[in-house]
């Protein structure tokens, strides 16, 4: 199980830590700290194992969801990926603009204004190589151009501390058991989709016309190799283990209470419950290499008759195979449209059912 709670997050001098009676928040060196929580300020201080604290001054439950069940569709006529010769409909989310839930928006205000912030670290990066390559040419004193590279390089470093500082939005989950298992069970089941060996982003679908010259195949997709993996936003701290899901120019991110989206310019939000999902088993006929994990199910020729015997009037026609593939469309009223490819069947269904799963809970995470 990868899933996990942490207690206690650090951006730059400032800790985040959560307890029993809720989140506080720190700041100091080791072996002096300040800080304000639940209790009060208070003052921790010693090292060594010996330390003193002195102070200077809920969570929601809910019935266990059921899960929709779960229906396999039938394969559908074999796709290709090749050059299109037919009008191909995109298939891309709208604006993230558009996705802001009213659990959401304070959220999103925050992480959007902070997105907006601009960064001095590069700027001062930039200025210490330029004034460190003009203190060479100087002739000063070794000592002065020690003591110069030094502030310089302090100089650089608080810049970027600063942007780290400020462009920081810190994120704490706490959960009642059922809400973890939850979350867990969404996080595995993302884990198992990362784990398929063939992982596309289908940005295109389009109707073949006329199959008998793209290997029987009714529908021409445009797609891309994808990357699923463990990753959190940019500037965004949190005491969970999040999913990023990219999806061309954006990226999704699997949160317990909302999938969050990343544009590159800002963020939007879907609640789970929100999102509607369709899962298809697909025979797909493979141009490039087979993913270790596919199943093979049959074989075509690059041109093939209505009968589907190879057409002789071409003489540069391979034999190709036909896997197994599963397609993940992800849909919402706000926007969202995305759809993804995997080479493994069977692995996506227990990725919809644990995010209808997680749905369940909307009442209570957003209590």
């Amino acid at each position: 199980m990868g899933f996990y709670l942490r207690k206690s997050i650090s951006v730059g001098p400032f800790r985040f830590h959560l307890s029993k009676s809720g989140i506080g928040i720190s700041a100091g060196i080791k072996g002096l700290r300040f800080g304000s929580g639940p209790r009060g300020n208070y003052v921790h201080m010693g090292t060594g194992g010996i330390y003193y604290r002195q102070t200077l001054s809920s969570k929601g439950s809910g019935a266990r969801p059921r899960a929709a069940p779960a229906r396999r569709q039938p394969p559908s006529p074999p796709q290709v990926s090749h050059p299109p010769s037919a009008v191909m409909t995109e298939i891309d989310s709208a604006d993230v603009s558009q996705m802001s839930p009213s659990s959401s928006v304070e959220l999103l205000e925050e992480l959007n204004t902070k997105k907006q912030l601009r960064c001095v670290g590069p700027l001062a990066s930039i200025l210490g190589l330029i004034l460190g390559g003009w203190l060479l040419t100087t002739g000063w004193h070794p000592v002065l151009l020690a003591l110069a590279f030094v502030f310089s390089g302090a100089g650089v470093f608080l810049a970027w501390w600063r942007d780290s500082v400020q462009k920081t939005v810190v994120l704490f989950y706490d959960f009642d058991p059922d809400l973890e298992k939850a979350c867990e069970l969404l996080h595995d089941h993302a884990l198992n989709l990362a784990s398929c060996k063939g992982v596309w982003h289908i940005s295109a679908t389009g109707k073949v016309d006329d199959s008998k010259f793209h290997s029987g195949a009714s529908e021409h997709i445009a797609k891309k190799s994808t990357t699923i993996l463990k990753a959190a936003p940019p500037f965004v701290k949190t005491n969970i283990e999040t999913i990023a899901l990219s999806v061309g120019r954006q990226t999704l991110y699997l949160f317990p209470d909302r999938l969050l989206i990343d544009d590159g310019v800002k963020f939007g939000a879907v609640g789970y419950d929100e999102i509607k999902a369709h899962v298809e088993s697909e025979h797909f006929v493979e141009y490039g290499s087979i993913p270790a994990d596919a199943q093979i199910v049959g074989h075509t020729w690059k041109y093939v008759k209505k009968s589907g015997e190879p057409d002789l009037r071409f003489a540069n026609n391979p034999q190709l195979p036909i896997c197994l593939y599963e397609k993940l469309h992800l849909q919402s009223a706000t926007g969202l449209n995305e759809m993804l490819q995997f080479s493994r069947a069977g692995t996506t269904q227990g990725f919809v059912d644990a995010m209808v799963y997680l749905a369940g809970f909307t009442p209570v995470l957003k209590s």
